[in-house]
C-alpha cells in the first residue's frame, strides 16, 4: 500500500515538472516579437509620434526632460560608429542628438520608444532652444529613418523665426565637407546654435532669433562638437534678419606660417620648393621674396619667374604640344599611305542616360553644378611653387636658396631658408669594340 502511495506520487510530481517546462516554452514564444510567419516583413523605419515640450511652445517652468517618442522600440546603440573618439567625445545615441544652445554636457538616455534629453547645466529662463534629431534613427529590425526632426521651443524668451543656411566647403581639398559642425553664436553672446551638415556640406538652423552671429564650420575630427586646436575650420560674421546664406571655406589654421621645407631639382633652369602648409592665393611668392645665391661665395643669381604648380604644368604641356608639332612638321620619312581609303568617321558619341531617382537625374546635376561653382569663387591652395631661373643651373654646384614672408591661408607669414645640390649627369658608357671570334 505505501508503495502504491510513493509510486503515485513520483508520477504526479513527473507530470507537474512537464507542465512546468510545456509552460515555459509557451511564454518564450508568447515573448517573441519577431514577425509571423509568412507576415510580410517590416521595413518601416521608426516614426516620431509625440515630442514633449511640442514644437513653438512657451514653457516658462519646464524642469523635466524633452522627450521624442517612437512609434516603436528603437535601437540604443543608433549612431554609436563613425569617427573618432577621444576626450568629450559624443558617442552613441547622444550623436543622433543635437540640442542648443547650451554650455557643456547634453544628457541623452535611452527609455525603448523615447529619447530622453536634458542639458546638464538646466533649462536656462528666457532662452530659445532648439532640438534636433539627426536621420540615423533605427528600429530593432535595423530599419533607419532618413529623415531628420526639429523641435524648438522656449523658457520665456520670443520664438524665433530667421533661418540661416549656407553649404562646408574644404577649401584646401576642394570638396565639400560633410558633418561639418555649424556653430552659430549671436554676438555678443557666447552660447552657440549648433547643427551638423549632411553628406553634401549643406545646413539649415531655422527657427532662430534674428541677429548678428559669428558663424563657425569645423572639421570635427574628435567628435565633441566644440571647435579645437588643429582642426580645420572657418567663420564668417553674418547679420541675420530672415533668411541668409553663407558659404564656409574650412583649412587648418596656424600661427606659425608656412615654413619653406625642401628644393627639388627639375632641370637646368628649374627647380621646385615645397612648404609645410599651403600658401596664400592672394599673397603670392615672387622674385623680390625669393633669393637664390651660387655656393660658396654666395654669388647672387638671377631668377626670371616664380610659378604656381598649376600654371607651370600648363606652361609644360603647350611647350611639349609645340616640339611634338614641329617634330612631326620636320620629319620628311613620313609619308601619309594613300592606298588605303580613310576609316569611317566613329559614330556620333552618345551620352548615356542617367538613372532617375526619387527627383530625378537633374537635381544631382544641378547639385554638382552649384558645388563647382562655389568653389570657382577662390583659387586653389598649393603647398609648391617653381622657380624659373635666368641662366642655367651649373651641374654639381649647390645653390643658397631664402625665402622671405611665405604667407599661410590665415595670414601669418615665416621665412625659410634651404640648400639646393644640382645633379651631375651620369655619363654614358662607351660602347665595347665587338670582339673577334678566336682562330681555330
Amino acid at each position: 500500500m505505501a508503495a502504491t502511495a510513493r509510486r503515485a506520487g513520483r508520477q504526479a510530481r513527473h507530470a507537474g515538472l512537464l507542465l512546468a517546462a510545456a509552460g515555459a516554452a509557451l511564454g518564450a514564444a508568447c515573448a517573441n516579437q519577431g514577425d509571423p510567419p509568412g507576415g510580410p516583413p517590416d521595413t518601416a523605419a521608426p516614426s516620431v509620434v509625440a515630442v514633449r515640450p511640442e514644437s513653438g511652445a512657451v514653457v516658462p517652468d519646464w524642469k523635466g526632460d524633452a522627450v521624442i517618442q517612437f512609434d516603436e522600440v528603437i535601437d540604443e546603440m543608433a549612431g554609436a560608429g563613425g569617427g573618432a573618439g577621444g576626450a568629450g567625445a559624443i558617442s552613441g545615441l547622444a550623436r543622433q542628438v543635437v540640442l542648443s544652445p547650451v554650455i557643456g554636457d547634453v544628457r541623452v538616455s535611452w527609455h525603448r520608444s523615447s529619447i530622453h534629453v536634458k542639458p546638464a547645466e538646466g533649462w536656462k529662463p528666457g532662452r530659445v532652444y532648439r532640438l534636433e534629431l539627426l536621420p540615423g534613427i533605427m528600429d530593432l529590425r535595423r530599419n533607419v529613418q532618413k529623415d531628420g526632426r526639429t523641435v524648438i521651443f522656449s523658457t520665456g524668451g520670443e520664438l524665433g523665426h530667421a533661418t540661416l543656411t549656407g553649404t562646408a566647403l574644404a577649401w584646401v581639398e576642394q570638396r565639400t565637407l560633410p558633418r561639418a559642425v555649424i556653430r552659430a553664436a549671436r554676438v555678443p553672446d557666447t552660447v552657440a546654435y549648433v547643427t551638423v551638415a549632411d553628406s553634401a556640406g549643406g545646413f539649415r538652423l531655422a527657427g532662430i532669433p534674428a541677429g548678428r552671429y559669428v558663424v563657425f564650420a569645423i572639421n570635427d575630427q574628435n567628435n565633441n562638437r566644440l571647435r579645437d586646436g588643429r582642426e580645420a575650420f572657418d567663420s564668417a560674421l553674418v547679420t541675420l534678419d530672415s533668411t541668409a546664406t553663407v558659404v564656409l571655406w574650412t583649412f587648418a589654421h596656424d600661427s606659425t606660417g608656412a615654413r619653406l621645407r625642401v628644393a627639388d631639382f627639375i632641370d637646368s633652369l628649374t627647380f621646385r620648393l615645397t612648404f609645410s602648409q599651403p600658401l596664400a592665393p592672394a599673397v603670392p611668392l615672387d622674385s623680390t621674396r625669393i633669393h637664390v645665391y651660387a655656393l660658396p661665395d654666395t654669388t647672387p643669381v638671377a631668377l626670371i619667374a616664380v610659378l604656381p604648380p598649376a600654371l607651370f604644368d600648363s606652361i609644360q604641356a603647350h611647350e611639349r604640344a609645340r616640339a611634338d608639332s614641329l617634330r612631326r612638321a620636320q620629319d620628311t620619312t613620313a609619308r601619309r599611305d594613300t592606298s588605303r581609303a580613310p576609316p569611317p568617321a566613329p559614330p556620333a558619341h552618345r551620352q548615356p542616360a542617367a538613372p532617375r531617382g526619387a527627383a530625378g537625374d537633374t537635381t544631382a546635376r544641378a547639385d554638382t553644378t552649384r558645388i563647382r561653382a562655389l568653389l570657382r569663387q577662390r583659387p586653389v591652395p598649393f603647398d609648391r611653387v617653381v622657380v624659373r631661373m635666368a641662366q642655367r643651373l651649373e651641374p654639381g654646384r649647390k645653390y643658397f636658396i631664402k625665402v622671405k614672408g611665405a604667407t599661410n591661408l590665415n595670414g601669418a607669414a615665416a621665412d625659410g631658408q634651404t640648400v639646393l645640390a644640382i645633379p651631375v649627369p651620369s655619363a654614358k658608357p662607351e660602347a665595347s669594340p665587338p670582339t673577334r671570334p678566336r682562330p681555330p
